[in-house]
């Protein structure tokens, strides 16, 4: 039966890479939050109270994501999806949506040290590589930052939850 992998951290931990990783392996279909986020509303972002204005939207997305990827499950692939849900509240349910619905749930969960993950950020900001949507300012980075929940006791319970280590990483995300 295929699964979902979702793939969570704060930012700049390496999901997308190692989502992009997971794909080029043939482990399943990556959906990027960000990705579709940036390509269908960024130019209509506000300049000021943005947060609300990003939050309403989100949501939305987060239901067409998710009725994308079951169609793919139906087809017999698996997903990997990249959602941001960088606070247990916002996690929590959509999970139990997935186990809800019968799929079977993996949980991948990156972390690396706040200044790396800084730096690995301001790089992507300037060389817009591959896995680049959208440039992320300091300030962003650490609300980001600050909002961040790892998987507690209870998530690790009710899921199987797995603490990816750069040396777990699949061979396509690897640097020398």
């Amino acid at each position: 039966m295929a699964q979902v992998h979702l793939i969570e951290g704060p930012v700049g931990a390496g999901k997308s890479t190692y989502s992009r990783g997971l794909e080029q392996e043939g482990r399943g279909v990556h959906i990027a939050l960000d990705a579709w986020f940036a390509a269908l509303f960024s130019p209509d972002r506000p300049a000021e109270n943005w947060l609300p204005w990003y939050i309403e939207r989100k949501e939305r997305l987060l239901r067409l994501i998710w009725a994308h990827a079951e169609r793919l499950l139906d087809s017999g692939h698996d997903v990997i999806l990249e959602l941001g849900l960088i606070q247990r509240a916002a996690r929590l349910p959509f999970c139990q949506q997935v186990a809800e619905a019968g799929r079977p749930l993996r949980i991948h969960v990156l972390d690396a040290p706040t200044e790396v993950r800084r730096e690995r950020v301001h790089r992507r900001n300037v060389e817009q590589g591959p896995t680049f949507s959208m440039v992320v300012p300091d300030a962003v980075f650490d609300m980001a930052s600050q909002f961040w929940e790892a998987p507690d006791a209870f998530e690790c319970e009710q899921f199987r939850v797995e603490w990816v280590a750069a040396s777990e990483a699949p061979e396509a995300t690897r640097r020398g």
